[in-house]
């Protein structure tokens, strides 16, 4: 598929049809999400799926609460993928603390943009999600402590898929060359 019509098509679902996503287009994703480039090629992700039907509830339960709302269509999500932070390369921390810049939420980032662009050319939907309760899905899924739940990622099938008009910035607004 066309790149540009790839990234016009990805689109963050909150419908989604009541099945199953099949291992083997979730294997393709964590490969698209394998191959991001990192700073100091630190790859610092580690992606945990979770399909189990009970397990997938219980995390979903955990993206919302009774005063943040708006992740509840979780509860119709087939799967997850879990982003956890891992240590990066001495290289890529020094690079971070110089520049005063996060290269681990940077890489992250380019990661679960190459899942989701993935899981799209696959027919499959996706939501980023930046809010969940941390120390229960940790508990829930045996990560130590000591590490960090970057973002979750929902996963289905679309119901009733419609590509949804963009909001954005014209381009006049987000762009220059050669100076501010």
């Amino acid at each position: 598929m066309e790149f540009a019509k790839l990234a016009a098509m990805r689109q963050s679902t909150r419908k989604f049809e009541d099945r199953p996503v099949e291992r083997e287009l979730l294997e393709k994703c964590i490969e698209a999400a394998r191959l991001a480039p990192s700073a100091c090629n630190a790859q610092p992700w580690k992606y945990i799926i979770v399909d189990d039907p009970e397990l997938v509830k219980e995390l979903a339960s955990l993206t919302y609460n009774n005063i943040v709302k708006f992740n509840k269509f979780t509860d119709n999500a087939a799967a997850f993928a879990v982003v956890v932070l891992e240590p990066g390369t001495f290289a890529s921390h020094a690079g971070s603390f110089f520049t005063n810049l996060d290269y681990a939420f940077i890489d992250m980032g380019i990661s679960v943009e190459n899942f989701c662009l993935q899981a799209t050319e696959l027919g499959i939907g996706t939501c980023i999600l930046g809010w969940s309760r941390q120390k229960e899905i940790k508990k829930l899924l045996d990560i130590p402590r000591n590490k960090r739940v970057g973002v979750l990622i929902a996963i289905g099938y679309e119901k009733d898929y419609k590509l949804r008009n963009k909001s954005r910035k014209p381009l006049e607004e987000m762009r220059s060359f050669n100076k501010y």
